[in-house]
């Protein structure tokens, strides 16, 4: 693997809410990181601002709103995301069939076979255990819960999954190469575990078949986020060549 591929695959979670600290990571890190997820705290606050001004610094956005609501909602509001030019975004696979499926009719009908944004569908957020799965009244285990909701998302045409590391394999499985898997909980050697439960190295993702690793605040919170990015590379390459 080349260093650009590995570059590629590195998805940096901007967990931040002002301007001026998306300007600033924009400039210090785009071109060492694939895309730049914006989430909920940083859309809240900035809103469609924040992904254009990534977007003229030359960064690609994945935008990590995990939509939830009725059909019809979540199609409209997947709609407007994909005509900001994301190239991710995401909702959730609870939503069900219906849900997923209405999504990607009203994107392919806008887009008519045109490049738009790939939609991933969120199976089981990698904070989640078998106990919190119990204790909102889901009683499989999680890698079975994962594997079932990525098989129905795929049914309804979603392009792929944000799924932990730890279901990878079992998602290629189910699903085949060409189903996208996004994968949150990558923890390089170097860094700690923070509030993830179900976490691999960026290698041992990359291995197991992730195509793009989430990666916050191993970067965000380094002394130097450039050499932390830097050896993230460097530790996917070599992972790679072994």
């Amino acid at each position: 693997m080349t260093r650009e591929q590995a570059r590629e695959k590195i998805i940096f979670a901007l967990d931040v809410n002002e301007f001026s600290d998306v300007e600033r990571w924009a400039a210090l890190i785009a071109g060492r990181v694939g895309m730049f997820k914006v989430g909920k705290q940083l859309f809240t606050s900035c809103g469609p601002a924040a992904v254009r001004l990534i977007q003229k610094h030359g960064g690609e956005v994945f935008l990590d709103l995990k939509y939830h609501d009725i059909p019809n909602t979540v199609a409209m509001a997947s709609l407007e995301a994909a005509r900001m030019g994301v190239k991710l975004l995401n909702l959730h696979a609870l939503g069900g069939y219906e849900m997923m499926a209405k999504t990607m009719e009203t994107l392919d009908g806008e887009f008519k076979g045109g490049e738009r944004a790939k939609v991933l569908a969120v199976t089981i957020l990698t904070s989640s255990t078998e106990e919190t799965l119990r204790g909102v009244g889901i009683e499989l285990p999680v890698p079975e819960m994962v594997v079932r909701l990525a098989t129905l998302a795929q049914k309804a045409g979603i392009d792929g999954v944000v799924a932990s590391p730890r279901e990878v394999t079992l998602i290629r499985e189910a699903c085949g190469p060409d189903f996208l898997i996004v994968t949150p909980g990558v923890r390089p050697a170097f860094a700690a575990a923070d509030d993830q439960k179900r976490i691999m190295t960026p290698v041992e993702a990359v291995r197991a078949g992730a195509d793009y690793l989430v990666i916050g605040r191993p970067i965000s919170a380094a002394p130097d986020p450039v050499v932390a990015a830097e050896a993230i590379l460097t530790e996917i390459v070599e992972g790679a060549e072994r």
